[in-house]
């Protein structure tokens, strides 16, 4: 089956994303990357490659739920023995000291538009405009499962570890009570402000936007994190584990539509074949 033949959401997709700049998405350096791209595209040649996707990233959210059990594990260990969470208390007051009424609305209102509500929503809209545009299921199957992925890895902290929040008495209403290891609201940032970055950016053809659509997730994410701590909603340690679980979740989600992008290239149909075969092989057949 041609590129031609699955439509323009498809060649499209190879033809803007599978290079930025002078580096080829599709080429892999490593023994173990070339391993993995011969068997996505295995099996992207007889279930389709967007089915692969879905396959491989739904894999993906278990391993990263156990990642933030055992990050979880690693966390108590370390927290017993006074280690990285001696920084807590200190960051914690020092963030007290830069309160002021404009700070702490300005830091209420990132609270809001990156909590429960405000980040699906932003999630959806990010789905519809790049789904629409590009005429793919690829944005959202990735900003889908991104989305999964860091809520269960916020699940699986919290009800693990059930770590306190700071004090009421050194917080900013409106007191949130739900355990306070990792930040949800550092990971989810990080992982749905990194993926639809990524999206963009396989799409900007300027240096000067291709920073721009890196450096402004990673703002987000950022300033997300530290608003955490300045309103007392979290430690420090919460949100560094918030920005290094949802780092490592976003860097396999890339991974992973890479893997799809080389897939594409090398002949995996965007759907399953109705003989359950890619072009190629199904002309051998005959």
């Amino acid at each position: 089956m041609s590129e031609d033949r699955e439509g323009a959401g498809g060649s499209s997709e190879l033809r803007h994303d599978s290079q930025v700049g002078g580096y080829d998405l599709t080429h892999w350096y490593t023994p173990m990357g070339r391993t993995a791209a011969r068997l996505f595209t295995d099996i992207g040649r007889r279930v389709g490659a967007h089915p692969a996707l879905t396959l491989t990233l739904t894999i993906g959210i278990g391993a990263a739920f156990l990642t933030s059990f055992l990050v979880s594990r690693v966390y108590d260990a370390v927290t017993e023995r006074d280690g990285v969470a001696a920084l807590d208390v200190p960051l914690l007051h020092a963030a007290m000291g830069l309160r002021s009424p404009g700070v702490d609305g300005f830091s209420a209102t990132v609270a809001y538009l990156f909590g429960p509500i405000g980040m699906p929503a932003m999630a959806v809209v990010a789905i519809l405009i790049l789904s629409l545009r590009r005429r793919s299921l690829t944005p959202l199957i990735l900003i889908a499962a991104s989305g999964i992925g860091s809520l269960l890895m916020t699940i699986a902290g919290k009800d693990i570890i059930g770590r306190h929040r700071p004090p009421l008495s050194d917080a900013i209403a409106p007191f949130e009570y739900s355990p306070s290891f990792p930040s949800g609201h550092a990971l989810n940032a990080t992982v749905i402000a990194g993926v639809v970055g990524y999206l963009i950016w396989l799409r900007r053809r300027t240096i000067a936007a291709r920073v721009v659509s890196i450096a402004a997730p990673v703002l987000i994410a950022v300033v997300v994190g530290l608003t955490r701590i300045l309103l007392g909603a979290h430690w420090f340690t919460d949100v560094l584990a918030g920005w290094l679980l949802g780092a490592a979740w976003l860097a396999l989600v890339v991974t992973v539509h890479r893997l799809y992008l080389t897939a594409r290239r090398r002949g995996a149909p965007s759907a399953r074949d109705p003989e359950g075969l890619s072009g190629p092989m199904r002309g051998a057949r005959r």
